[in-house]
């Protein structure tokens, strides 16, 4: 079934986008009357109309006169009372766009003015108190009071007696009991931390969620691939082309986990798998909060924050660990890499990143197994890894779930558990 469209608009789009607005707008209303009936109730007819024509048309409606929709609606016997359904709904989608951008527009003003706030000097400061020493009478009063606020739990700790922490520091630093936890040795993959899980999932052409519907952009996330002698500069890439970039093996997906480290939480974090680190990259970044609400707020967290990536390889190829700084984190510190000085008020430009390869002895790299001993936090934040495996990679951690450090988070599906 043909049929030729002649139509005059005073708009400066072409006949010929008109013409395919039309031809989209008539065989989607042809369709959706041969399924449901030329009597069908209005709201039916929309629906179906919505769901056949999935979002797109309603987009290209918004841009015809009412006018015209009402012409040739009722040249094609579409009753008059779900034409003015229809119309009302292009109208609703019209207002609808507008206030999405209003609303776009004063969120980035908001992100804007968050971003300039001093929390970097801020969170100086609080590292600054949190390393005063207490007197030993105020010590069991003031970080008792801490330990209830966010439901620390002593009981696993190395040593109970608040009396014994100097300060506040010294107990976010604070080692477990031995045997308190267990790293699983039959998963490939085991959490960093305690935290919760935020997100987890495939990177799909360059971009990560870091929470569900909220993205960010690997390319901003790593930087240049300088470790694989890569110079070229990235900002020339889209995100689908630095993807490829990372060469992944054949049969192979770059995958991605992110665990929040909350106030309350054990703030040591440990290998998440056996690995070999060969680069460091520091970026200055901001210090902004990281908690799951912040994230469900601010598109690209990640990539404004302070950030320590240190890149490398294990068993299935490419291999991420990224420490994320936060407000009040006074310092990320890594044990295995000294010259490391994070929030530093000479850092100067918070886009400068700072690059170093990690040597062991005479070799390139460092080698880590599951479990071992990685960093601190001086306060909650997050850590993000990055990382190759094959297809039939599987997660066993469901997000907004509570880890330990140790717990399992993945592995290979019939390969692994065999």
């Amino acid at each position: 079934m043909s049929t030729t469209i002649t139509t005059k608009s005073d708009d400066s789009q072409s006949s010929e986008d008109f013409s395919q607005i039309y031809v989209t707008l008539y065989s989607t209303i042809l369709l959706v009357l041969l399924i449901s009936g030329r009597h069908a109730m209005s709201k039916k007819l929309l629906k179906k109309l919505y769901h056949y024509s999935r979002k797109r048309l309603w987009y290209a409606l918004s841009k015809l006169d009412p006018r015209q929709i009402k012409f040739y609606g009722l040249r094609w016997g579409i009753p008059s009372k779900e034409l003015k359904e229809l119309m009302l709904y292009t109208d609703f989608i019209k207002h609808k766009k507008k206030r999405a951008y209003r609303h776009k527009k004063k969120l980035n003003k908001t992100v804007t003015l968050y971003r300039k706030m001093p929390l970097k000097m801020m969170s100086r400061a609080w590292g600054t108190i949190n390393n005063l020493e207490l007197p030993v009478v105020l010590r069991r009063p003031l970080i008792g009071l801490y330990v209830w606020m966010f439901d620390c739990k002593l009981n696993e700790a190395a040593d109970p007696d608040l009396r014994n922490y100097k300060n506040l520091g010294e107990f976010f630093r604070r080692t477990l009991k031995p045997g308190v936890r267990t790293v699983n040795a039959d998963h490939d993959l085991t959490s960093p931390a305690d935290g919760r899980i935020l997100h987890y999932g495939i990177c799909k052409n360059g971009i990560l969620e870091q929470v569900k519907g909220v993205t960010y952009s690997l390319k901003g996330f790593l930087g240049p691939l300088t470790w694989r002698g890569d110079i070229d500069d990235v900002n020339n890439l889209s995100d689908e082309e630095y993807h490829q970039k990372l060469k992944l093996k054949p049969g192979h997906e770059l995958y991605h986990c992110v665990v929040y480290l909350a106030p309350g939480d054990y703030h040591r974090f440990h290998s998440a798998s056996d690995w070999k680190i060969s680069y460091r990259r520091h970026f200055p970044g901001d210090l902004l909060s990281v908690s799951p609400g912040i994230a469900r707020w601010i598109e690209g967290l990640f990539n404004f924050n302070e950030r320590v990536v240190y890149a490398g390889t294990w068993k299935h190829g490419f291999f991420s660990y990224t420490a994320v700084g936060a407000t009040n984190v006074g310092s990320i510190r890594i044990y295995c890499d000294e010259e490391l000085t994070t929030n530093h008020r000479d850092h100067g430009d918070r886009n400068n990143v700072r690059d170093a390869c990690i040597i062991e002895g005479t070799e390139m790299g460092k080698s880590f197994q599951k479990g071992d001993m990685f960093g601190e936090f001086n306060l909650g934040s997050t850590i993000v890894l990055i990382f190759e495996a094959p297809r039939n990679f599987e997660f066993k951690v469901q997000t907004g779930q509570k880890v330990s450090y140790g717990q399992p988070l993945g592995y290979n599906r019939h390969v692994d558990l065999l």
